[in-house]
């Protein structure tokens, strides 16, 4: 009889962008978009795009990324925020896959400057998640904005080295609503994740 041993763990997947986003290389949709937009969202309709890489450098095509944001007055649609939302369908809520080529891409609104749990100012920021194959726990980042001036006293930015900034702050296109923010899961300019 053979001794028992410890089962070596391994990771589960990579199911999460066949299993849980709305497009892909499939034939059917679920309930989840990559968009928070609907008809009476206020706000600058923005555009934040870019690709999902590896430790090597190579485009990750089967990640899936969350992201959750608060609307242009700086609301969450969300019960532990009391304050009134002005746009009770905007949910403030995407999903997306990574694209065969590592893309991503997510048709929102800029958020508005929000206080942190202390009532200090925090930049406008969108939360991202990362979901991906050879993760055993999924990653939480910010997608900050390159043309906002509250960066300089967001209290969570200030956290972070200030030559590691740059890996969450999303760079505006000249003359469009596009933001640009790639995101690198290990290795040289690993985007900084936090420990949430």
């Amino acid at each position: 009889m053979k001794p028992e041993g410890i089962t070596p763990s391994q990771t589960v997947g990579p199911f999460f962008k066949y299993g849980l986003t709305p497009t892909g290389d499939y034939a059917w949709n679920d309930a989840f978009t990559n968009s928070t937009l609907t008809p009476d969202v206020s706000g600058d309709r923005v555009r934040i795009e870019g690709r999902v890489l590896d430790g090597d450098g190579a485009t990750v095509p089967d990640a899936m990324l969350e992201i959750w944001q608060a609307d242009a007055q700086g609301r969450y649609a969300d019960p532990q925020d009391r304050r009134a939302l002005p746009n009770a369908s905007f949910r403030g809520f995407a999903r997306c896959g990574t694209d065969k080529d590592g893309n991503y891409s997510f048709d929102t609104i800029k958020p508005g400057a929000l206080p942190d749990p202390d009532g200090k100012p925090q930049a406008p920021h969108i939360v991202l998640a990362v979901f991906a194959r050879g993760m055993l726990r999924h990653l939480y980042t910010r997608i900050y904005f390159s043309d906002e001036a509250g960066n300089a006293a967001d209290p969570v930015l200030a956290l972070v080295p200030a030559d590691r900034r740059t890996t969450l702050i999303a760079v505006r296109e000249a003359g469009k609503a596009v933001y640009k923010l790639d995101l690198r899961l290990q290795g040289d300019n690993e985007t900084v994740f936090f420990d949430v």
